[in-house]
């Protein structure tokens, strides 16, 4: 991937000590400084890497689709927002509503090292251990993410502000449609990009051209079946993957 040439990295760190700081005080707020903002997509990953570098967190998975023109989605997972569903409620903060993507979390068995040789699906397919039903919380350092850019939201790492793992699940096809149902009604089901291990093949090389890779135990998401949905807190909730399963999980609002 191309280098940040256009911007400082002392405007990257300014722009990651910005979104480090909504982070650790729970708070969010209006698009960064022009001379801060990323204007391109290099810059955008340049500031995700100076937010994980200066929050000192392990990266424990990615988030990823496959890319299109002017657009790449890419961001990490950190270690400490991924979490296993339990019977108790996930505590959260918010006003009574969490928005979440229901989405399929491909956990790696190995690591998938830097080599000259592209890895092919069959070898990514390999390589996962297992894969949960999942649901991915979405929070952005933004007042009103819409309103900025995508590559604003890029170098946020895409709204996401955690990860919660539910059932093991049967998916050795890479289920490209299922019947979704949030608590008995009919939610249509499609992935994006039309198989969810598309992404994972993609991402697997396209990480090797920063010098990265994926690791054994990491946790790879790859895109929701229904957008955004919104969930109110204090009400358990059940979600089914059509044949796949069903994820149960109640949400409590921290004060």
């Amino acid at each position: 991937m191309p280098s940040p040439a256009a911007m400082t990295m002392a405007a990257i760190d300014l722009a990651a000590t910005e979104l480090v700081n909504r982070r650790r005080a729970n708070r969010q707020g209006d698009a960064l400084p022009e001379h801060c903002r990323p204007a391109d997509v290099a810059a955008a990953l340049a500031i995700q890497r100076a937010v994980t570098r200066q929050l000192g967190a392990v990266i424990g998975g990615w988030k990823c689709a496959l890319p299109s023109p002017g657009k790449l989605v890419l961001a990490p997972l950190y270690r400490h927002a991924i979490h296993t569903i339990s019977p108790c409620p996930v505590r959260v903060r918010g006003d009574g509503i969490v928005r979440v993507e229901p989405e399929l979390a491909y956990v790696l068995g190995r690591d998938l090292p830097v080599r000259d040789q592209p890895y092919a699906p069959a070898e990514i397919d390999s390589a996962i251990a297992h894969t949960h039903l999942a649901l991915e919380l979405l929070e952005s350092r933004y007042t009103d993410h819409h309103a900025v850019g995508f590559l604003d939201n890029l170098a946020d790492g895409l709204v996401n502000f955690g990860l919660f793992l539910g059932p093991l699940v049967d998916d050795d096809a890479g289920s490209g449609e299922l019947a979704l149902q949030v608590d008995g009604t009919l939610v249509p089901g499609r992935h994006p990009d039309g198989n969810p291990r598309l992404p994972l093949c993609w991402l697997a090389n396209a990480l090797h051209s920063q010098g990265d890779y994926l690791r054994a135990g990491q946790v790879v998401i790859t895109g929701s079946y229904a957008g955004s949905v919104p969930l109110a807190t204090g009400v358990p909730v059940q979600i089914r993957y059509g044949a796949l399963g069903t994820l149960s999980v109640s949400f409590a609002a921290d004060d």
